[in-house]
């Protein structure tokens, strides 16, 4: 038998029959979750908000607006961080077309379609859609608002530092070092030189990179910062506001990586605030923000006053500071005793029990699995339009969740298996009563006939 050596090119057909392509039920999961949508009418909101956007007599017909959002949902519920993975993904995937309602033969949209809708919709529009799936929530009963818990994180920049550039006279870092070897002596320095002569250059004088001399020139919104993992990058800082009752993710803010805990606080409580406000406008019984829960990053004399100024019970994590000196701090100084006493009291202690584990499980959820620890966009305000619906994504989760046991399609598998599993166990348990009531039968059989059987007996016993 002869052996081919390479694989022969095959001549496309020309005509298809539309009967022969391939169809897919769907996944449950995405079944399920349009059918949340659905009833809740989330397409006939986003085209209501959308209308201002588009024209009705000019240019080409554009994607149902619907669509975007699912879009973007896929990127969260996959673990896709970048759009161009999100368009190839469902454009590869059956049951994603059918989650967007597109056929075999119609062509998904492109990546560019998504930057470019993204341009044109502004971020109040985002903020909106955020808003509706907290009413969704909160129709479910799975929002509360008494008791948030506010914590930030960092995400890697879409920026190099290599790329870095003085704000003074616009030299790269390495056309720095160049000129510094040169000051120094050096009229030729090589790479190890100016290694060198960077490691040994003085902190105190030079300040190294610090964000008051270094910017990025492709992403000014980026700072220097380090991540969770002790590296230098440039990044973005962004904190969650989340119902420490039911774990809803509350309100997503976003600052400069370089800005600390206590500086930022107020705008995520604020905008947590103003999100319960706007679903308690809806109808829902939902409570304003009346407890905010903090690590000891957050604590501070200002943070502190500006909470009992706004009737907020803080839960501040102290650190430990020392004896401290009041005078002319009276305000100040009540605060932080009022804090102190809620920290150390039973409630207290148990609210910062929950804080770990509650408040970084979303981060978990949405930059670890959601695949959004480095970000693809650039700018405050285009990454804060993804990081909302992909916030939205996660509060989807949990009302998919308790409809049908699994937050993301990835669970669905696991459902499967622990239901098969409690299944095989139960069966287990029916087959080992059966097997014992049999042999009670049998040993009282045994020893009615023969009540010297004195191994029935013990038979009888034992069973």
């Amino acid at each position: 038998m002869a052996m081919k050596l390479r694989r022969q090119s095959t001549q496309q057909p020309l005509w298809i029959n539309s009967s022969d392509l391939p169809r897919s039920p769907g996944h449950p999961f995405y079944v399920k979750l349009n059918k949340l949508l659905s009833r809740y009418g989330f397409d006939e909101f986003v085209e209501a908000r959308y209308s201002r956007f588009y024209s009705d007599s000019l240019g080409r017909p554009s994607i149902p607006p619907g669509v975007d959002f699912r879009m973007l949902l896929v990127g969260f519920f996959e673990g896709i961080d970048s759009e161009r993975g999100i368009a190839w993904r469902c454009a590869d995937s059956l049951s994603l077309r059918g989650f967007l309602g597109y056929d075999t033969t119609e062509r998904t949209p492109d990546h560019s379609t998504l930057s470019v809708i993204r341009q044109r919709l502004d971020l109040e529009t985002h903020e909106e859609v955020f808003g509706w799936v907290l009413d969704l929530l909160a129709g479910q009963n799975l929002l509360k608002g008494k008791t948030v818990g506010v914590d930030g994180s960092t995400l890697e920049a879409n920026a190099a530092m290599r790329s870095i550039v003085r704000r003074d006279t616009g030299a790269s870092y390495n056309e720095f070092l160049t000129d510094l070897a040169k000051e120094s002596g050096i009229e030729t320095p090589t790479r190890e030189d100016l290694a060198r002569l960077d490691r040994k250059r003085p902190k105190k004088t030079s300040n190294k990179t610090s964000n008051k001399d270094w910017r990025s020139p492709s992403d000014p919104d980026a700072k220097i910062a380090k991540m969770k993992d002790g590296r230098t990058h440039l990044g973005h800082k962004v904190e969650h506001a989340v119902d420490m009752e039911t774990t809803a993710l509350v309100a997503v803010t976003l600052q400069g990586a370089d800005q600390g805990d206590t500086t930022t606080i107020w705008n995520t409580v604020a905008t947590a605030s103003e999100a319960m406000r706007a679903v308690q406008d809806q109808g829902h019984s939902v409570a304003l923000v009346e407890e905010v829960v903090a690590d000891k990053g957050y604590h501070s004399d200002e943070t502190l006053e500006l909470l009992e100024a706004a009737e907020i019970r803080g839960y501040v994590s102290e650190p430990k500071r020392g004896r401290r000196r009041w005078l002319g701090k009276k305000d100040a100084q009540a605060a932080l005793y009022a804090n102190r006493r809620r920290v150390t009291g039973k409630r207290g202690r148990r609210l910062m029990r929950q804080r770990g584990e509650r408040i970084e499980r979303t981060f978990a959820h949405c930059y670890e699995t959601g695949g959004m620890r480095r970000v693809h966009l650039r700018g405050h305000q285009n990454i804060l339009k993804r990081l909302l619906v992909h916030g939205a994504g996660y509060n989807l989760a949990l009302a998919m969740r308790k409809l049908c046991g699994a937050g993301v399609p990835r669970a669905w598998a696991d459902l499967a298996r622990s239901a098969l599993q409690s299944f095989g166990a139960t069966l287990w348990r029916l087959c080992r009563l059966k097997g014992s009531v049999i042999s009670i039968r049998l040993s009282r059989n045994r020893f009615a006939s023969n009540p010297a059987d004195r191994h029935g007996h013990e038979w009888a016993a034992t069973a």
